[in-house]
């Protein structure tokens, strides 16, 4: 096999969690062009048909909670009823604290005060729906022996988020990053490593991939002072990530499992 076969994805299939996303779009997008046939699966399963029609393989676009084993059992047998497999799995659904309004988000994402209703739909979707996807579709890969599942944690499950990037420049904080996203994602991190060790010796390689800031409409303060806080000098954009998603997934990291690919302009790195 050359180098660059090594990358390709022709004939194999892939679910994408989170697919309606920014981020979860181009995870789609980087597979199908790397020839996978994917699976958009999201919330809404409207969005998702409409994903996987801009793609240039044939795929699904199926309607799912992460949150809910029937849900995913569904999906998995519709899958294997259309593909007869799953090679690819992207845990890339999670949620990420939304306020009501920028007073509620600066008195409510405050630790003193931070709702434990949003700690604990974090822990649901970002870690309870990686294990819940994990087992129900990682399962069928491990009992063909072969399989890449790729864990969407992020630069937070490293390090303590800066609550200096949230500040204004008049000096007044917008708003605090709060606690469950950092939690949940450095939990996404640990239950990498234990997979990983799990199925091993099944063939089912998992890795984790922690991206760093993506650009996306965000205030000019904020992403100036983002690409101050980062040796490259500029937050990312969605494509950024193509490239390490098609070689977490293809036999190009045929070695690697257990490992967190950390691709996040040197955020980390200081």
């Amino acid at each position: 096999m050359t180098h660059t076969e090594q990358f390709s994805l022709i004939g194999r299939v892939a679910v994408v969690t989170g697919a309606t996303g920014l981020l979860g779009r181009s995870h789609c997008a980087a597979l199908a062009e790397a020839g996978a046939h994917v699976i958009a699966t999201d919330v809404d399963g409207d969005a998702c048909a409409a994903v996987v029609r801009a793609l240039p393989t044939p795929g699904l676009g199926l309607a799912a909670d992460v949150t809910d084993r029937a849900q995913l059992e569904a999906l998995r047998d519709r899958v294997l009823a259309r593909f007869d497999r799953i090679d690819v799995l992207i845990n890339n659904a999670a949620v990420n604290d939304r306020f009501e309004s920028p007073e509620a988000a600066l008195e409510q994402s405050r630790f003193e005060a931070y709702p434990v209703e949003l700690w604990q739909r974090s822990l649901a979707v970002n870690v309870t729906g990686v294990f819940l996807c994990s087992q129900v579709l990682g399962a069928t890969m491990a009992a063909r022996g072969r399989g890449s599942i790729i864990n969407v944690a992020s630069t937070y499950g490293l390090v303590g988020p800066d609550q200096s990037l949230y500040e204004r420049p008049d000096g007044v904080q917008a708003f605090f990053k709060s606690p469950a996203y950092p939690t949940t994602k450095g939990a996404v991190i640990s239950f990498t490593r234990y997979l990983a060790a799990y199925w091993g010796h099944r063939g089912v390689r998992v890795n984790a991939l922690s991206p760093g800031g993506v650009e996306n409409g965000q205030e000019d303060w904020f992403v100036e002072r983002y690409g101050e806080r980062t040796p490259l000098r500029r937050m990312a954009t969605p494509q950024d990530y193509r490239g390490s998603v098609v070689f977490l997934a293809s036999d190009a990291s045929a070695y690697m499992t257990g490992a967190n690919l950390v691709v996040d302009g040197g955020f980390t790195c200081w």
